[in-house]
């Protein structure tokens, strides 16, 4: 049940490059044999293969030989959750109701070196950007088909959420040009799923304040002083401009102590040394991660992986953070590849929180514009179990596609905020693209 598949050693940097997958059974915390087909593994990426990028791969409990794959970057709506009811001294996973896995087979990868338990053999190989991760995404896609041909056929879409929506319209727009060119293997690449993506560095982070309004949070004679004072420039302040500022701090003043994330949900001072910030969820992953039992389980390599961190700040990205030492914010916008993608035989799905203000539905709803897309379906609310959702709109141009909704209630991790919502819009929409293309 577990190879390992030796390749070349480079001796010149002392580096022993290996491919591992595994399949695994049990994990602790779970009672009994896992339900479903689990893959563990590392594949090697880069020239000399010293990125070594961990993945989950989970078959589809439905179909898996007919079902999608989607390359989800970096994790999403897995089949297993923790139970909240237990305490961290007895951390009980238990299967996730809505789960993706349901409707498609599904990689998690962690990417770049440095995110989860993915990691580098070389100094340089630990230095990245948004274009080395897109090139190591597709690098990494075709190796992993490569070793499970019996995937190619399967529908082949990529996946992300938040700041990854910079990186996915780039290997989706990458991987149609290969099929073009006649890389092999050939991908049956269908589209691109985005949840809360970034999209622009500055129209994203700019149309927070015409949200602010939209949502009440600031009054419409700061809205409007902001407007006049500002000509529509909320993020690069001229310094000389007194009145565009003045505009700008009472703004500030009304969001300062607002959750972005979700606007409803409280406040936590991050700097405040007596506040608890973190929730239940996180602190279990941190527990349950850094556990040697259950990195034994996962089959992670021995010493190559530090402390599990849910959050790297060398890596993470905030509005107008600079490059680090080990990445560089090198796409500004993905927009030029969402205009391509829409020459393309593409289908694409768009989801946000509509209290989501970390990268607000009114810009991402200014991007979609500028795509110039006829509209197929105006419009309209969709509904859960008799109540409004969300809404939804479709566009169209040739062969492509854009479905867009926004989820009622739902903040910027919307699977986490409606997971019902999500994964009923989600296998829907692919139930459509799948029976367009057999028609």
């Amino acid at each position: 049940m577990f190879s390992f598949i030796l390749f070349l050693t480079f001796h010149s940097h002392l580096i022993h490059i290996s491919y591992s997958k595994s399949i695994i059974k049990t994990l602790p915390g779970y009672a009994g044999d896992l339900p479903f087909k689990f893959e563990t593994g590392y594949i090697g990426v880069g020239e000399k293969e010293d990125v070594q990028l961990f993945y989950y791969f989970v078959e589809s409990t439905r179909n898996p030989e007919e079902d999608p794959l989607i390359f989800y970057i970096p994790g999403g709506p897995g089949p297993l959750n923790f139970d909240l009811n237990k305490g961290q001294d007895n951390i009980t996973l238990i299967l996730n109701p809505t789960a993706w896995t349901q409707m498609a087979n599904i990689i998690f990868v962690d990417i770049p070196a440095g995110t989860g338990f993915s990691y580098a053999e070389t100094k340089e190989g630990w230095v990245s950007s948004d274009n080395i991760l897109a090139n190591q995404a597709i690098e990494f896609i075709k190796k992993f088909l490569n070793d499970h041909p019996m995937f190619l056929k399967n529908p082949l879409y990529l996946a992300g959420i938040s700041y990854i929506g910079i990186v996915v319209p780039k290997i989706t727009l990458e991987l149609y040009e290969g099929n073009e060119r006649g890389d092999q293997p050939t991908l049956n690449i269908q589209g691109y799923i985005l949840m809360s993506p970034l999209t622009d560095k500055f129209k994203d982070f700019n149309s927070r304040l015409e949200y602010a309004h939209r949502m009440a949070l600031i009054s419409d004679d700061i809205y409007k002083s902001a407007l006049k004072n500002c000509y529509g420039n909320y993020v690069d302040i001229d310094t000389t401009n007194s009145l565009c500022a003045n505009s700008l701090h009472e703004y500030e003043q009304c969001t300062c102590r607002i959750n972005i994330d979700n606007i409803l949900e409280p406040f936590c001072d991050e700097n405040d040394p007596v506040s608890d910030c973190q929730s239940d969820f996180n602190k279990m992953v941190d527990v349950w991660a850094n556990n040697e039992e259950v990195r034994q389980a996962l089959k992670i390599r021995q010493g190559k992986v530090g402390r599990f961190e849910l959050l790297n700040n060398t890596l993470h990205y905030h509005q107008g953070k600079n490059d680090t030492f080990c990445y560089s914010y090198d796409i500004f916008s993905s927009f030029p590849y969402h205009k391509k993608l829409s020459s393309k035989n593409c289908q694409s799905l768009i989801m946000s929180g509509d209290h989501d203000m970390t990268f607000p539905y009114v810009g991402v709803e200014q991007w979609i514009a500028s795509l110039n897309l006829d509209v197929e379906i105006p419009w309209k609310p969709f509904y859960i179990d008799g109540q409004v959702g969300g809404y939804e709109t479709k566009y169209v141009q040739n062969d492509y596609s854009l479905t867009y909704a926004t989820v009622k209630g739902a903040g910027h991790l919307v699977p986490y905020y409606k997971p019902k919502e999500t994964i009923v819009l989600t296998e829907r929409w692919l139930s459509s693209q799948i029976y367009l293309s057999d028609s």
